[in-house]
């Protein structure tokens, strides 16, 4: 995520840039996993993977976010 997400924010100064790259990084990692549990396991519940779909898009974003502030922080001091 370093690379793809956060370097380019702090590149660019935007640290909303890191929030909204950083969800759709989340987004298709945790849909790697679920889709493809969704596809070749047996009774595997839809629910559980819209459910962890929006976590990890949630999570992904919020993570990017907060470490693209501490780092432009850190580089600034």
């Amino acid at each position: 995520m370093q690379l793809l997400v956060i370097a380019p924010a702090l590149a660019r100064g935007v640290a909303l840039q890191a929030l909204w790259q950083g969800a759709l990084f989340g987004l298709v990692a945790y849909a790697t996993y679920d889709l493809t549990n969704l596809a070749t396991l047996k009774d595997w519940p839809l629910l559980v993977t819209l459910v962890d779909l929006a976590w990890g898009t949630v999570l992904g974003g919020s993570v990017a976010f907060l470490s693209a502030v501490a780092s432009s922080r850190l580089l600034k001091g």
